[in-house]
């Protein structure tokens, strides 16, 4: 067996395997979150009236649905690493695919990122905070921000990492200046997936084009590890999808949304082509400036709005788009503009 038949094997079954261990546990965690009333509360009338309309049936849907694609994914790979480094075991090593170059700081943030936004989502369901609505702003921007700028630290101080890949124009030094982009990235990436989870299957699947993207271009840039951990989210995000699809067993929450937000950005920045990212997560680009321009049209306009509702997705709900011709949709556009952006990434290397 060749070694890159062996490497594609490596990323197939950890893949498989991430898929079928969340398969199995997640309807125990569904009716543990449902025992437990961890159901998610509908933002108020008073602050989004049409989006409360639109989705009050929905109250009480168990949320942090993300908890099944972090703890699955850290599980198998700590699982393999263990018994690789510790136990000496063949099989695991072959299937290790924790190290410091490539894996190690994309799961590290997916954990704290997954923490802070599992936080989030329980001041959310037990109604602590502002208005019952969870953590303050300006405190998740900060938790977010700092995990970001060690991060960013991270691949400068230990990585020796300070250039940003411009496809077919080469690699740019950006010196001290690539901590603060690093950052941006990282915290722009994990707050535009999150306006996209409003919608049944709306972010999974927008996230398994993006995720199942960037792996393959790990993979052809020689990052193994980094593409196995991809493969790793990706089979876990599927099995999540499975029962997030309309009517939604369980929501995501922002231990999802915000944590993969978060890994994706990393992602992007190990393989060393964030400027795919606008193009590869269109979706999440597209949902994140529809919310920027209505709340600063209305600021500027005297409370006069471009769309019914913010995120688009609640504006297309608004003038009757279905959900799940809205999901679909999105889905599509996802998957072109996903694979789009891995066939400049593979012409660029040729």
């Amino acid at each position: 067996m060749t070694p890159a038949i062996a490497d594609i094997l490596k990323i197939l079954v950890i893949a498989v395997l991430c898929f079928g261990i969340a398969l199995v546990w997640t309807p125990w965690f569904i009716r543990w979150l449902k025992r437990h009333k961890m159901g998610k509360t509908i933002r108020d009338a008073a602050s989004a009236p049409i989006a409360a309309k639109l989705h009050a049936a929905k109250a009480g849907t168990p949320t942090m649905g993300g908890v099944v694609i972090w703890v699955t994914v850290s599980a198998v790979i700590l699982f393999f690493a263990g018994g690789c480094d510790w136990l000496h075991l063949d099989a695991a090593c072959q299937l290790n695919f924790l190290s410091r170059g490539q894996t190690l700081l994309p799961l590290g943030a997916l954990v704290a990122a997954a923490l802070v936004g599992l936080v989030d989502d329980y001041f959310n369901i037990r109604r602590i905070g502002p208005a019952g609505g969870g953590l303050r702003m300006r405190h998740r921007l900060l938790s977010y921000t700092l995990i970001a700028l060690v991060a960013a630290v991270w691949f400068f101080t230990k990585l020796d990492w300070d250039v940003v890949h411009i496809p077919f124009a080469g690699d740019i030094p950006f010196g001290l200046w690539y901590i603060p982009f690093f950052a941006f990235v990282i915290v722009a990436t994990s707050f535009s997936v999150n306006e996209t989870d409003g919608l049944d299957g709306l972010a999974g699947g927008t996230l398994l084009a993006a995720f199942g993207a960037y792996g393959v271009i790990a993979f052809s840039t020689g990052k193994v590890d980094l593409a196995a951990f991809c493969a790793a989210i990706f089979g876990a995000l599927l099995a999540f999808v499975w029962h997030n699809v309309t009517p939604a067993a369980f929501f995501m929450g922002d231990t999802g949304a915000m944590a993969l937000g978060t890994v994706l950005g990393i992602v992007a920045m190990l393989t060393n082509q964030p400027l795919l990212l606008p193009l590869i997560g269109l979706p999440f680009v597209v949902e994140s400036a529809s919310v920027l321009m209505q709340v600063t049209s209305k600021k500027l306009r005297n409370g006069k709005k471009i769309f019914r509702s913010s995120p688009l997705h609640h504006h297309l709900e608004a003038i009757g788009w279905g959900e799940p011709k809205i999901v679909m949709r999105f889905w599509v556009v996802s998957f072109v503009c996903a694979w789009i952006g891995v066939a400049i990434a593979l012409i660029d290397r040729t």
